[in-house]
């Protein structure tokens, strides 16, 4: 309890917080960590692994096959920001948090409010013709018989989230560094920081205060001031309200 009295003194001294979440932010609204209870790692699908399901090489040789495993196994449609996506966009909105860098794909940072979101991985609710480039929702993914294509070129749609055989966007990790950088305070939460090079930008933290708030202990923890090992929306909550 002194610890959190410390993080909260911390938080209400500082505007210029930035907030890198991972999977452990949305799993209270019912999305499983992948390698969590009931996420796809604990899954038998063909004794294929998830990495070769959801690899580039998979989309373009098997697209039928993607489409089919992405639909059932990454699209979470009835899930809704529960009270952390809440907390972050109302700090947000009070000026204290001045980013949210996600490696969630689910968009609900953005359906809480949230407007600074950097979605490192992407979004499943955006998609993209591989040919012509032309744009389109989740709606369009979902009505497509099996496999979307383009109604302008007749080009495959894609969603626009990193696939495994995939480089992170340049200019999104960039910017990401940027911000992290910048900031005072850097609370990483949800995260078991294992997976680079989302992982490594705790590297560009310059600040003050680094917290990480995690179930599990990460490879960064010896580098925090402090290390939480709670319920990220418990805590969020003690420390913001």
């Amino acid at each position: 309890m002194i610890e959190l009295e410390q993080i909260k003194k911390i938080i209400s001294e500082s505007d210029n917080i930035v907030f890198f979440g991972g999977a452990g932010v949305s799993t209270a609204s019912g999305i499983p960590d992948f390698r969590g209870s009931g996420g796809l790692y604990t899954q038998d699908y063909d004794d294929v692994l998830p990495e070769e399901r959801l690899h580039i090489s998979h989309l373009l040789s098997c697209p039928e096959d993607f489409y089919t495993y992405y639909r059932e196994n990454m699209l979470y449609l009835d899930a809704e920001p529960n009270r952390a996506h809440y907390i972050l966009a109302e700090q947000e909105k009070k000026g204290k948090i001045k980013a949210v860098i996600t490696q969630n794909i689910d968009g609900l940072h953005q359906m809480a409010g949230s407007l600074r979101v950097v979605e490192l991985h992407g979004s499943t609710h955006k998609n993209y013709c591989m040919s012509c480039g032309q744009e389109y929702p989740l709606d369009y993914i979902l009505e497509a018989t099996c496999v979307p294509f383009c109604e302008h070129c007749g080009g495959m749609v894609r969603p626009d989230v990193v696939l495994y055989g995939e480089a992170l966007n340049a200019s999104k990790l960039y910017y990401a560094e940027n911000l992290i950088a910048e900031a005072d305070v850097l609370i990483v939460a949800g995260s078991s920081l294992t997976v680079n090079p989302a992982a490594s930008l705790v590297e560009c933290f310059q600040g003050k205060h680094l917290i990480i708030i995690n179930y599990d202990s990460t490879p960064y923890d010896d580098m925090a001031e402090f290390v939480v090992n709670d319920d990220l929306v418990k805590v969020l909550r003690y420390i913001f309200e």
